[in-house]
């Protein structure tokens, strides 16, 4: 009883700093006007000011008001689609201002609203940049919400906020970013898990985060935060977007599922004075095809074939080329824990360039790179069914929406309960590059997880790269499904002969056994290098993916974009066997190349005190490699033995 009355003392005491610092901040700026106004210009009341934007000057007929001239009590006006394509109007009251709230010199507007829209709906997700108005000037964008607020309080980012963050562009220099180490095993991984860039914003500097199960519980309604962007997946089923719900709702976002239908793959279309003016709904379309993903928010202001939105980050992506859309609203659905809006995308207008703090920014009359993808099903009942789609170039959500389309491609189409066989044969094309090839087998209870994340880790690793020059033109699947499981095991290998001579062939038997007991036994033949040293050689044959993983090249860096997509098409298979021949000898491997047989002073130079790094060093030289025909399953095993030269 004791904690639960310190616990109230102390939510009152928040409470109570809380609604003081808006009022004092209220008096100080009718007595101060610049005393929070992080350097803002000084505007007299009713003058239309122009400030810069990256390309032009915002047209002298669009009054903005000043954030010294925003003060408790004034009435305004805000504008949002609460269904279909037209804004509608509600009024707000401004509470107060908090400064420094995103950041240094930047405040944060707080007002409360009202009218028969959000009265019934509150401040809810999709919201995100409707335009907010007092005395006709625009004073910037609502942004903000209070969790579980009994009032629709929200938060507006000034609009000089908005437009000044997008001055500098977003070209990014060449060569900005080094290369990124990678491991065979991360090219060739099945357990690909998304890494957005952000987490969302959960607290505000005026309460620490709160924890689940803290006692801290209570307070979370006084917990300020980004109004959630409501991302609509159309095609996608609810199965599969449970397993990426808790990933993206980490981020700020909301998935609804079960809107609208497939998106057209039309061609930028052209616009007007009437498209997407402050108010309007606006999209921002990660797939569309067969399958639709997009986001969406409210356009707060347009400037010529300029659109500011949102107030907010989405992801934080910072330089960003994604597809901006109409869109028609269908609804606003009330919900007592986040009210949210059903968005249609429609029309293609143009593209996202930027994406950060204050908001997105977008440009009219600009197409965006898209990466098509071809998936051919063939299903276990011998049917193929197609997709087609296209989604965006970026490093962090490409492969997420890749492993969130195939995974339901299969899914959606083929049981998920019980063990099966999936198998991908596919290409990924890129611009002045060798086509990358994608050929896989999982037998498991688990198989379409694992063959979506196949296709996600190597397009992760290429977007992720580093490289200025990364650019996809398209991806080729051809996936096949069966609902039983293919699997064996290499139990053993024997040779026919345990001496030989250079230059003669030695053969090695294969006990392979698969999960249904049948054995087959592979002849392998091995032929002995006319140069091999006399003494003992090592055939080792195993699966692909633990010679792989006990090879050692393992983590490099890549000195170009082709030596990584060369260690992608090295990744070997899990339906066939390998065979090694080896040798006791000292080497090193760089990079992606293995040196063998390197002269001692070579390798006591490397292992001086004057050389470090760049290399690894290795006890077996590799001979002779060979991948043996594919099996119709998925094979698991490692076996050596040894053989006597003569």
């Amino acid at each position: 009883m004791k904690s639960l009355n310190h616990l109230t003392t102390f939510s009152l005491v928040i409470f109570t700093l809380f609604v003081g610092s808006i009022v004092s901040l209220g008096q100080g700026r009718a007595g101060n006007p610049s005393a929070t106004s992080g350097g803002t210009d000084k505007t007299a009341s009713g003058q239309k000011i122009a400030v810069k934007t990256a390309a032009k000057t915002i047209p002298a007929s669009t009054a903005l008001f000043s954030l010294e001239e925003v003060k408790p009590g004034l009435k305004g006006v805000a504008r949002t689609v609460f269904a279909g394509s037209e804004p509608q109007e509600f009024t707000l009251e401004i509470l107060g201002v908090l400064p420094g709230f995103t950041g240094p010199r930047q405040s944060t507007i707080l007002a409360r609203l009202s009218g028969p829209g959000v009265d019934r709906t509150g401040v809810f997700a999709g919201m995100s940049g409707s335009p907010v108005f007092i005395d006709d000037r625009l004073v910037g964008a609502i942004a903000y919400s209070f969790p579980f607020s009994k009032e629709p309080i929200c938060g507006i980012t000034p609009i000089k906020q908005m437009i000044e963050i997008f001055e500098q562009g977003n070209e990014k220099p060449k060569g900005a970013t080094e290369p990124r180490a990678v491991s065979f095993s991360q090219l060739a991984s099945t357990e690909w898990k998304p890494i957005l860039p952000r987490q969302s914003f959960q607290s505000s500097p005026l309460i620490a985060s709160v924890a689940a199960g803290s006692p801290l519980a209570p307070l979370m309604g006084q917990q300020i935060q980004e109004i959630a962007t409501p991302v609509v997946f159309s095609g996608i089923s609810q199965e599969s977007l449970s397993l990426f719900s808790s990933e993206l709702s980490k981020s700020g976002l909301l998935p609804v599922s079960g809107v609208g239908a497939s998106s057209p793959m039309t061609p930028l279309e052209s616009f007007d004075e009437k498209t997407l003016t402050p108010g309007a709904s606006v999209s921002v379309q990660l797939v569309r095809g067969d399958y639709s993903v997009a986001a969406s928010g409210t356009v707060t202001f347009r400037d010529g074939e300029h659109i500011y939105a949102f107030g907010h980050p989405f992801l934080s992506l910072g330089n960003a080329d994604m597809p901006m859309t109409e869109s028609s609203v269908v609804t606003v659905i009330p919900n007592a824990f986040n009210s949210f809006k059903l968005a249609v995308p429609g029309r293609m207008v143009g593209s996202i360039s930027q994406d950060r703090a204050t908001g997105i920014f977008g440009q009219l009359g600009r197409a965006p790179r898209m990466i098509p993808v071809k998936l051919n099903l063939h299903t276990s009942r011998d049917r193929v069914e197609q997709f087609s789609y296209e989604v965006i170039s970026d490093e962090f959500l490409t492969p997420l929406l890749l492993n969130l389309t195939v995974f339901n491609s299969i899914a959606a189409r083929e049981r998920s309960v019980g063990e099966a066989t999936v198998s991908i044969d596919g290409s990924i094309t890129m611009e002045g590059q060798d086509p990358i090839k994608l050929q896989r087998r999982f037998s498991t209870a688990n198989a379409a997880v694992m063959a979506a994340g196949a296709i996600a880790a190597p397009v992760g690793a290429l977007m992720s790269s580093g490289f200025d020059n990364v650019n996809i033109r398209g991806i080729v699947l051809e996936i096949t499904s069966s609902e039983d499981k293919r699997s064996a095991t290499l139990e053993r290998i024997s040779l026919d002969a345990t001496d030989v001579v250079r230059g003669e062939n030695v053969e090695v038997q294969a006990y392979v056994r698969t999960d249904s007991g049948k054995q087959f036994v592979e002849r392998i033949p091995v032929q002995i290098p006319a140069d091999a040293p006399a003494g003992q050689l090592m055939i080792m044959v195993g699966d692909g993916a633990t010679l792989q993983e006990s090879s050692s090249a393992r983590a490099f860096v890549p000195r170009d974009l082709g030596q990584l997509v060369g260690a992608i098409n090295k990744i070997k298979k899990n339906d066939r066997l390998y065979v090694r021949l080896l040798r006791p000898a000292p080497g090193v491997v760089i990079g992606t190349s293995e040196l063998p047989n390197l002269p001692p002073s070579v390798v006591a130079t490397l292992n001086s005190e004057r050389t470090s790094g760049g290399y690894t060093q290795m006890s077996l030289s590799q001979l002779y490699e060979r991948e043996l025909s594919p099996a119709d399953f998925v094979i698991t095993g490692q076996q050596a033995i040894s053989v006597n030269v003569k």
